[in-house]
């Protein structure tokens, strides 16, 4: 658990500095266009690279040493985010929110590509779990995980609203550069007890896509529970692009980013929970009963224009993200075999991924063109004025109110389906000899011994 938590600590130094650089680019973009058009194609341009790169990190999580693996996401980033800082310097600021210019793009790009490769060191971590921590404990450990990356969300909320609003796009590339070179000089004194996995072929395919579909398919109901998850998120890309623009018609840039600061106190709590409580005996039970309060809440926290129904209706929904995470992460590490995880949590994170910049994509565009128009008109006021009120952005809470209402009919749908059965019982029952917990056998393929 000590080697576990140290790279805990050092997963989190390196999602704060993603996040902080990431929060920075949206808020500022917004600020300098008001454009939801351009957070939306930034929010859904980072998930769909997450998509697009997440069965080739799985790949590589299975066929390295996940310290090794650890290293690389962090030099890239490093390597990315000082491309960045040397653009801001060549290029005026005119041309970086400049929709039309190419280097707005190019200067958005680089930073999402490096936020992207941090995602590498995510997949590694959820099988450093398996590896370290005894199977027992995971539902726990998965907690904790949760527990890091709602404090780092929390952090980088309010630094990065303060950062935009008071030094500035110039020195929070800076600041973000140097905590990236700080957790990577941590990172290389940690070591991580691991065997040379082992390869399948003599010229494995970059991307193992046949791998990690017969690892998803070796499950039942695994591939279920991934295509819930897609459609989880296809709503979720509606929170993505347009949470930031409905927050900052109510808030201050630098007010806002400390209310989603003091909101991430619930992915904390959560995480938290989950740390102490574990998931129950049934986890995929228990998410899907989560989803549907998230739904409630996605519905209703933006039917008044009120700023505090809004702050605690984020703060609830944040408390309940982790539960739904180490839920589905703690039912891939008990069905998984441990040699192939990389590439499932892989494959997993590529499907959930994919989902949410359709959605971002195509909402942001109808939303500024279309709803947030038509709800500004007489028309859209007296036709949903006795549900959502007056006010600011009642579009915005319009889109809200139906994605809200739609995961809650997934979620109750879910639990008529023939595979919400079956990986309930996979669960259970666990793997018959190659588990992939810590108490499985120790000599099988790709298995590394359990720390001391």
């Amino acid at each position: 658990m000590r080697t576990f938590l140290h790279v805990l600590a050092n997963t989190m130094i390196a999602n704060v500095t993603t996040s902080f650089l990431w929060f920075a680019l949206t808020f500022w973009v917004y600020l300098e266009t008001r454009s939801v058009l351009a957070t939306g194609i930034i929010g859904g341009a980072y998930m769909l690279l997450i998509a697009l790169f997440g069965m080739v990190f799985g790949t590589l999580v299975d066929r390295h040493r996940k310290h090794r693996v650890m290293v690389l996401s962090s030099i890239v980033t490093l390597a990315a985010f000082s491309v960045a800082g040397v653009v801001y310097l060549l290029q005026p600021e005119s041309a970086l929110v400049d929709l039309g210019s190419p280097w707005f793009w190019v200067f958005s790009a680089v930073i999402l590509f490096g936020a992207v490769v941090e995602n590498l060191r995510n997949i590694a971590l959820s099988t450093t779990v398996t590896l370290i921590v005894p199977e027992e404990r995971h539902a726990n450990a998965n907690g904790m995980v949760g527990t890091v990356q709602g404090l780092a969300f929390m952090v980088t909320s309010v630094f990065s609203g303060l950062a935009i609003g008071l030094v500035g796009m110039g020195w929070t590339l800076v600041i973000a550069i140097a905590l990236t070179l700080v957790a990577l000089l941590h990172l290389l004194t940690v070591r991580i007890p691991e065997a040379k996995p082992v390869v399948d072929d003599d010229r494995p395919p970059v991307i193992d896509l046949r791998g990690s579909i017969t690892a998803v398919r070796a499950a039942p109901g695994l591939f279920a529970l991934i295509i819930f998850s897609t459609f989880n998120n296809l709503i979720g890309g509606v929170y993505m692009a347009l949470m930031d623009p409905y927050g900052l018609e109510l808030f201050p840039v630098e007010i806002w980013g400390i209310v989603l600061g003091v909101t991430a106190t619930g992915f904390i709590i959560g995480g938290l929970a989950v740390a102490k409580w574990g998931l129950g005996e049934n986890p995929i039970r228990t998410m899907l009963l989560v989803v549907v309060g998230m739904g409630l809440l996605g519905a209703l926290f933006t039917i008044r224009d009120w700023w505090l129904l809004y702050a605690l209706g984020i703060w609830a929904y944040m408390c309940l993200i982790p539960v739904v995470e180490a839920a589905e992460q703690t039912v891939i590490q008990k069905v998984v075999p441990f040699r192939t995880q990389g590439r499932v949590f892989g494959f997993a994170q590529a499907f959930e991924a994919a989902a949410a910049p359709i959605t971002a994509f195509l909402i942001a565009p109808i939303a500024e063109f279309m709803i947030i128009p038509y709800m500004e008109s007489p028309a859209g006021q007296e036709a949903w004025g006795w549900l959502l009120g007056d006010g600011e952005a009642r579009g915005i809470a319009l889109v809200f109110l139906v994605a809200g209402l739609v995961m809650v009919v997934l979620a109750l749908l879910a639990f008529t389906t023939r595979s919400y059965r079956m990986l309930s019982t996979e669960f259970r029952e666990g793997l018959p000899g190659d588990g992939s917990g810590a108490d499985a056998d120790a000599s099988a393929p790709g298995r590394a011994p359990v720390a001391e």
